[in-house]
């Protein structure tokens, strides 16, 4: 969570990304998102008059783009270290909250739709899943993998580290992430020169 200095409609981003990432979309209602985020509700409506699909939907971007920074800076150094800061990041989310956060754009991608049309959270959910794909395959690339061989396994990454931190919360501990990412650093290795 943001530090009461953060702006008002930021801190209700980060405040509902963090309820989701716990609770998941429908179990979390846009009064509780604005109570955790020590929010007044009219001000919630007021940032975001769409309703929670448009606060979920800023949530699944925040922490996108939260998770993108940190990816792109540590993909300088190469995918095996990008891979390592992934998962470093999401150890330290599941453990500081002692299994009880994972990642909100997982929460929001693994609930079902309310009729046909795509929500737009759950379109929000699948751009960030392909950005994060976008920059790992990238790296994979530069670093000697093919471009076929660098999307689809940047694409493994991604489902791979989804779904563990998913296991460590049903397992309360951190034995899939250390499993998860012996067997990816491995396929990296032999993807590229480094």
């Amino acid at each position: 969570m943001p530090k009461s200095s953060t702006p008002p409609r930021e801190r209700i981003v980060a405040g509902a990304a963090d309820m989701i990432s716990r609770r998941g979309l429908s179990a979390t209602s846009i009064r509780e998102m604005a109570k955790h985020a020590k929010a007044p509700l009219g001000s919630t409506y007021h940032y975001f008059p769409e309703g929670k699909q448009q606060l979920a939907s800023e949530a699944v971007r925040y922490t996108g783009e939260w998770v993108a920074r940190g990816l792109r800076k540590e993909l300088e150094a190469g995918p095996a270290a990008g891979l390592r800061a992934f998962l470093d990041l999401w150890r330290k989310i599941v453990v500081d909250s002692d299994f009880h956060a994972g990642c909100p754009v997982l929460a929001v991608a693994i609930e079902e739709p309310q009729d046909d049309e795509v929500p737009p959270a759950l379109a929000a959910a699948a751009e960030v899943f392909e950005q994060w794909e976008a920059l790992l395959a990238a790296s994979l690339r530069e670093h000697g993998a093919a471009a076929e061989q660098a999307t689809q396994l940047a694409t493994l990454i991604v489902a791979a580290v989804e779904g563990t931190v998913a296991m460590c919360r049903a397992k309360r501990s951190t034995q899939p992430l250390d499993h998860t990412a012996e067997q990816l650093q491995a396929l990296i290795v032999a993807a590229t020169r480094d």
